[in-house]
């Protein structure tokens, strides 16, 4: 069964885009990978590249009214996620061969086959499974930022379509890169799921297979099937600055490293097709301010220095 990928990002993101879309090809070959384009360059460099197992989705045609009138009143990240959860019916509408849709956050990337991920949803019985953000001890910030991550998330098309509609007004009702009132941009909302919508939604029970800057210290990087990488931002052709977390020297080696190569190599289409990327901006202050928090925390409780924040590729 052909698994379907859902992604969205701009221009400036092509890079992180294409180094996703090379995982995918690496490592679940028979897979597509839907982008929702969220300017006109993005699309028009990816319809140029028409690369294999790669389809462009432009969002002046997934807009509606709704989605239309809160792009006026939030920022780009904002509506990036407000736009997430409408993601797996891009594939459902597109493609009626489809019956699971992921959604995959850009800046994933794949480390080993996910069939292991989906074969543990399968057998669950359920239509969605979310990922814990599994802090490390030292990252713990379940309470504000949500016990759920918003980044590889499977979504069956009939029997979670209850489950995405009720996603997908949340978002519409309040989307921002603030914590109020219980909520935190689309991922607070993932918090109650279990309890709300019960065996419909499975839990991952192997959180070492979802790796990211806030857990490496926790888990092996051996073990891991995908690597978010969170607040990594590329500031030329050939360096990227990783964030303020501090990782461990495996994770570096066995995830970093190849994820820079697989971005020189994004560099190289790119730069194939005559589309010359401009520095990544920063992330939202309110991002930077939660690792801030999180690397103050760690130096506070003596943790050893691991990896400088940047590196070249």
């Amino acid at each position: 069964m052909t698994e379907h990928y859902v992604t969205l990002f701009d221009s400036g993101f092509l890079a992180n885009g294409l180094a996703l879309h090379q995982s995918i090809r690496r490592h679940a070959p028979e897979s597509v990978l839907w982008v929702l384009c969220t300017d006109h360059a993005a699309k028009s460099v990816l319809d140029a590249l028409a690369l294999p197992g790669l389809r462009t989705v432009a969002l002046d045609d997934v807009l509606t009214p709704a989605l239309a009138e809160v792009r006026e009143i939030r920022t780009r990240a904002e509506f990036s996620w407000t736009l997430a959860a409408f993601t797996p019916d891009v594939v459902f509408a597109r493609d009626p061969s489809a019956r699971w849709a992921t959604y995959i956050d850009a800046d994933m990337w794949l480390a080993a086959s996910p069939a292991p991920i989906h074969d543990e949803l399968r057998a669950s019985g359920a239509s969605v499974l979310i990922t814990e953000h599994a802090y490390a001890p030292e990252f713990e910030q379940s309470l504000a930022y949500g016990i759920y991550c918003v980044q590889y998330m499977p979504f069956e098309r009939d029997a979670s379509a209850h489950i995405r509609s009720w996603w997908q007004d949340r978002v519409i009702e309040w989307c921002y890169a603030r914590a109020e009132d219980g909520k935190f941009g689309d991922q607070k909302y993932l918090d109650d799921w279990p309890e709300r919508f019960g065996d419909a939604v499975h839990v991952l029970a192997n959180p070492q297979w979802t790796q990211a800057p806030w857990n490496a210290t926790r888990f092996a990087a051996p073990d891991a099937i995908t690597y978010h990488f969170h607040l990594l931002r590329t500031t030329g052709p050939d360096r990227a600055r990783v964030g303020l977390y501090r990782l461990p020297r495996p994770t570096v080696d066995l995830m970093y490293r190849p994820y820079l190569a697989d971005l020189r190599a994004a560099y190289t289409l790119l730069d194939g097709v005559g589309f010359v990327p401009i520095p990544q901006a920063p992330p939202p202050a309110s991002v930077v301010q939660r690792a801030k928090d999180r690397l103050a925390f760690h130096v506070h409780n003596r943790r050893s220095p691991l990896t400088p924040y940047d590196l070249r590729f």
